[in-house]
C-alpha cells in the first residue's frame, strides 16, 4: 500500500479492517508512503501505518454509516511518511494504538528513529516505532 490508495480512495468512505478492536469506518483522507489518514466519526483523524492494514472496504452499497459534515477549511497533518507524520503531532495529545491492550495517550514529545516519546501521568513512555499501529489526535476545524 502506498500513495496510490489516494486515487482509489479519495473522498470515498471506507472500512480500515474488517472487524476487531482496531476497525474503524470514516472518510479516507490522503496517503503517505507508510500511512493513511482517516477522518473518524468518533475518533478524528486516525493514521493508520499500511504495514499493520489488514484490509480497506470500500464503501460501495452505502452500508458503511458515515454521516458527518467536515467543514470547507479543515485541515489535518500530512508528511511523506510515518515518521515524518509523527515529528509533525510532536507536542500534541495523541492516542497510540487506540483500542488495543497498549493503548497509550499523552503528549508526544519526542521522535527518534526506533521510538516515540510520549509524557503521560507523570511518566516518560517510550513506544517502539515498530508496534505503532495508529495514532490518532483531535481536530479542530
Amino acid at each position: 500500500m502506498s500513495k496510490n490508495l489516494t486515487k482509489y480512495f479519495q473522498d470515498k468512505v471506507i472500512k480500515v479492517d474488517r472487524d476487531g478492536p482496531e476497525s474503524r469506518i470514516g472518510l479516507f483522507l490522503d496517503a503517505g508512503d507508510d500511512y493513511i489518514a482517516v477522518f473518524t466519526e468518533d475518533d478524528g483523524v486516525v493514521y493508520y501505518k499500511t504495514h499493520h492494514i489488514k484490509s480497506i472496504t470500500e464503501n460501495m452499497k452505502g452500508e458503511l454509516e458515515f454521516d458527518v459534515e467536515i467543514p470547507e477549511d479543515f485541515e489535518y497533518n500530512v508528511a511523506e511518511n510515518f515518521e515524518g507524520l509523527l515529528e509533525s503531532l510532536k507536542y500534541c495529545w495523541v492516542k497510540i494504538n487506540r483500542s488495543a491492550p497498549e493503548t497509550v495517550e499523552g503528549i508526544l514529545c519526542e521522535v527518534e528513529n526506533d521510538f516515540v516519546f510520549l509524557v503521560t501521568n507523570e511518566e516518560i513512555v517510550r513506544i517502539a516505532m515498530l508496534h505503532i499501529k495508529n495514532v490518532s489526535y483531535e481536530v479542530k476545524g
